[in-house]
């Protein structure tokens, strides 16, 4: 019994907002159409950037990395919940809440440094046509794609390890629909107000000077635009650049709002709200984004589906 007992102490309770909610069942089932869109339309969109030639530029090259994350950032909370609803008990270990305080921190770190080498990219291909190629080869590409994940990997180490060091006391009641750090924090019976103040560095770091980056970026391709002759230039362009700051909205808006704003003034119940933007939200609709407006995307897509038509009528 004494080993139990001492099995259940060390796990955590997910709290989440089903419980609240006066419709879980309604909840549940919006949440994993959303997971099913985000898988189908993020591995179709990564499937086809791989998959044809057309397709294999940088500008496609860093969207199939994006997919990639999106994928692994919805599957890194959502799974759990749906279990946790599903089988009754919200438990979740402490290796467990270790995982995903890290797989989210690491992917959400690697977005922001790639949403902006992205922005980087298409400020190159707009304002500098003709070092593009130059600047912007497959070696390079590679880097970048690299520097984003280990850049994550990294930065999240860092915090998982320090975050999980703090003992924790009395409730073991995580109000959150997953292990995120600051939510994990409140447990701890030691003063956190050090870690939170690092908490805070990071958030700057690696949301606001990102997103100045990415802000700067497109007033200067849209005054570049501005002066292009093609009007067919000037509208592909702007529905790629749209395109791109829709996703660092919804990417980059919640973000920072949970990060940069005292924990003391935003209610969990509004906290959590925001954490399903860019948990949820923001990978089921960035593959729609992109490929909706993009004509090279729906044109490979319609290649695909002419295909499999065709062999369908021969069999």
């Amino acid at each position: 019994m004494e080993q139990g007992n001492e099995s259940v102490t060390t796990d955590f309770i997910l709290l989440g907002f089903f419980s609240d909610s006066q419709h879980p069942k309604l909840l549940i089932s919006i949440v994993l159409l959303s997971l099913g869109v985000a898988i189908t339309g993020n591995s179709i969109l990564a499937l086809l950037i791989w998959g044809h030639a057309c397709l294999h530029t940088p500008m496609y090259f860093l969207l199939s990395q994006l997919s990639l994350m999106d994928l692994m950032l919805i599957s890194t909370t959502v799974p759990k919940m749906a279990a946790n609803f599903f089988s009754g008990h919200r438990f979740i270990s402490q290796i467990g809440c270790g995982a995903q305080i890290f797989l989210y921190l690491m992917l959400g770190v690697a977005e922001c440094v790639l949403l902006t080498l992205m922005a980087f990219d298409r400020y190159l291909a707009i304002c500098s046509p003709l070092r593009y190629p130059v600047i912007m080869t497959p070696r390079v590409c590679m880097q970048m794609a690299t520097g984003s994940w280990a850049g994550g990997v990294l930065i999240s180490l860092m915090h998982t390890i320090y975050a999980m060091h703090f003992s924790t006391c009395g409730s073991r009641k995580i109000h959150h629909f997953f292990c995120e750090v600051m939510a994990f924090l409140k447990l701890s019976c030691e003063d956190t107000s050090t870690y939170e103040k690092v908490v805070l560095v990071s958030s700057i770091t690696f949301l606001l000077i990102p997103f100045g980056l990415i802000v700067t970026s497109y007033i200067l391709i849209y005054f570049a635009v501005l002066h292009m002759n093609s009007p067919e230039g000037k509208n592909k362009a702007l529905a790629t650049c749209s395109s791109h700051l829709g996703v660092v909205s919804l990417y980059f808006g919640p973000a920072m709002i949970i990060y940069t704003t005292p924990r003391s003034s935003l209610p969990s119940e509004v906290d959590q709200h925001l954490f399903v933007f860019d948990v949820i939200i923001t990978p089921m609709l960035n593959p729609l984004i992109y490929s909706l407006r993009n004509k090279e995307v729906l044109g490979a897509l319609r290649k695909v589906l002419w295909r499999k038509l065709m062999f369908k009528q021969k069999r």
